[in-house]
């Protein structure tokens, strides 16, 4: 109290002072009520101060925190001088005869600045008294508190309403005013509760149908994840629509005619069922797509239950195309329902749209060439991811599959990237079984069954051991001999092995085999070649010193011809020295000798005709 008394004298000091020196009436008016102004605010200022005490907590009324004493101490002091304030400028106008309607004036902004301040300092204070009004954190833990909680944390809302609808009514001069004012403010606490209520009850419910019991679970077991992937999506949806719900109740209540304009303007109308229509089109296409996708998951799980692995796999390879192609066609029957709804004409756009598919169609033809082929592949299950296949000149294991290409990685490592356009055949070595073809080429002179009977014991030895009894589906079939002339026989068997396995196979059977025939002396065909020199040329090795040029055909017959002229001459010498007697067998030689000569030119002359045939055909 002592605080108080400077207040009383500065107070009792200005009405004497004013008593006795004012010059004029105005003045002494003008004194006053600056003093009145300022006792009022300071009067109001240390009540306050008093209650809280921020500087001195034992003595503090209220029990509230150092802080929050000196928060209300600081807005205090804007809260108590806005209406001194406005109390002196009032009094004002009414000394310097200001017109009426300008006192109003000052009057409704003063008071409007007020409560504009004090829904400020609500908004301020909002989580401070929220905290002060809740209840135990023990009591929280229940679910009823835990709502009770909740709608404490809102009151600033009907705070502040309240605040403004005051200034509102009072402004207006509505009739009745207050009257509405607290019907609004109790039907807007008690739908704000409702609304809560509500949204506690709603989410309970999602929660316990979002989450299945074991048995659901081992029943189905992708329904929790696909639960879990719309549980947001339905909580936004809840939210949003007692959001809307609740704020349509509100602006009935508070007299705004909502539900009017949503039903019965044509614009509201129009928009509500827009709404309604995409909901309904959004659920349904949601709705087919999980129904569909579960449907096939299901029957690759059937697949898999009964051991038709292939069949599961094929449907997994083409589930992504399907998938695909479902989600275009939802997509786009929600997307024209909603823009009929709207009132757009989807007349032209199907129209445009046809004609723009076709134009796109026939400008990119081995683009869907590859799609439509890609498809086909994949459904009629040609091949398979780890499939060895062979197509578009291209040989290796598969490692990709899509709508549009196929990648195959080769044996010395580089992936080929093949569209389905470019494949016209594929040789699937991965499917069923694969057949060793054995071919082996012997000497005529031998009998082909031994051999065949070394083949068949090797292929038996290897269908007993545990490596290879479970790949070799069949012993060595003898197809007999196949062709036989001047290269040998050709001895044609077979052998049936599990789908990728006839390399392993084969490796190991000719491994075995190679050194088994070895030891029983089978006579393969072994091609043989040899070279010809023309006439005069001898054969000589690469490292020999090259042979003398070989002599010519006139060479040759110039010799032939000094050999017969050496003859004659030695002929006749005989007959001259021998006589009579001696001539006949001189001349039997020299006849000889002349015939030997004949010969000798006829090989010559042959020799040179051979020269010349080969030279013609060079």
């Amino acid at each position: 109290m002592t605080k108080l008394l400077p207040v009383a004298i500065f107070l009792g000091f200005n009405y004497i002072v004013s008593a006795l020196i004012s010059p004029s009436r105005q003045a002494e008016a003008l004194t006053l009520s600056l003093a009145n102004a300022y006792a009022l605010s300071r009067t109001a200022y240390i009540i306050l101060e008093s209650t809280f005490a921020p500087k001195s907590p034992p003595i503090r009324l209220l029990p509230a925190s150092d802080s929050t004493a000196a928060l209300v101490i600081k807005w205090a002091n804007i809260l108590v001088i806005t209406p001194s304030i406005g109390m002196f400028l009032i009094s004002m106008g009414d000394e310097f005869h200001i017109a009426r309607r300008g006192i109003e004036a000052l009057i409704l902004a003063s008071i409007l600045v007020e409560h504009l301040f004090l829904a400020a300092f609500i908004w301020r204070i909002r989580h401070i008294v929220a905290q002060a009004l809740r209840p135990p954190k023990k009591l929280q833990s229940r679910p009823f508190w835990r709502f009770i909680s909740t709608i404490i944390g809102l009151w600033w809302i009907p705070a502040i309403f309240v605040d403004i609808a005051l200034w509102v009514v009072w402004a207006t001069r509505f009739h009745g005013g207050y009257r509405w004012m607290l019907r609004s403010c109790i039907l807007t606490v008690a739908i704000l509760v409702f609304s809560r209520l509500a949204a506690v009850l709603a989410y309970g419910a999602q929660e316990n149908l979002f989450n299945f019991n074991d048995d659901m679970k081992s029943r189905y077991p992708r329904l929790q994840k696909r639960a879990d992937f719309y549980y947001p999506y339905v909580r936004s949806i809840i939210t949003f629509v007692i959001t809307a719900v609740s704020l349509i109740a509100l602006t009935q209540s508070w007299g705004i005619p909502t539900l009017r304009f949503l039903f019965k303007s044509s614009i509201g109308a129009r928009l509500t069922s827009l709404a309604f229509s995409l909901f309904i089109a959004i659920t349904v296409a949601v709705t087919l797509w999980e129904v569909i996708n579960a449907m096939l998951n299901r029957q690759i799980d059937r697949y898999h239950e009964s051991n038709q692995f292939s069949r599961a796999t094929r449907l997994r390879t083409v589930f992504p195309i399907i998938r695909t192609v479902l989600l275009v066609f939802i997509i786009a029957i929600v997307a024209v329902t909603t823009l009929s709804q709207i009132g757009i004409n989807v007349a032209p756009l199907l129209t445009g749209a046809g004609i723009m598919g076709a134009a796109i169609a026939f400008g990119s033809q081995s683009l869907v060439k590859d799609f439509i082929t890609g498809f086909f592949m994949l459904v009629e299950d040609a091949i398979q991811v780890g499939d060895w296949v062979s197509t578009g000149g291209v040989s290796g294991t598969v490692e990709h599959l899509s709508i549009r290409t196929l990648r195959v990685r080769a044996v010395n490592g580089d992936l080929h990237i093949i569209p389905f356009s470019s494949v016209s055949s594929i040789a699937n070595t991965g499917r069923d079984f694969n057949q060793i073809i054995i071919r082996q080429t012997l000497d005529l002179s031998e009998d082909p069954d031994p051999l065949v009977k070394i083949m068949q014991k090797t292929i038996d030895e290897m269908r007993k051991e545990d490596a290879y009894k479970d790949i070799i589906y069949s012993g060595y079939n003898d197809l007999g001999v196949d062709i036989s002339d001047s290269n040998g026989s050709v001895l044609v068997g077979s052998i049936r092995t599990a789908a990728m396995m006839k390399w392993k196979v084969q490796r190991e059977f000719y491994r075995r085999l190679g050194n088994r025939m070895a030891e029983a002396n089978i006579k393969f065909y072994t091609g043989t070649s040899y070279y010809t020199t023309p006439p005069g040329s001898p054969l000589h090795w690469i490292n020999d010193q090259p042979s003398p040029a070989p002599q010519s055909d006139t060479d040759m017959m110039r010799k032939l011809e000094a050999a017969n002229t050496h003859s004659d001459d030695a002929v006749k010498t005989g007959q001259k020295k021998d006589g009579s007697s001696s001539g006949k067998s001189a001349g039997k030689e020299a006849d000889t000798e002349s015939h030997v000569a004949k010969n000798s030119r006829g090989k010559a002359s042959g020799a040179e005709s051979d020269q010349k045939d080969s030279g013609e055909e060079n």
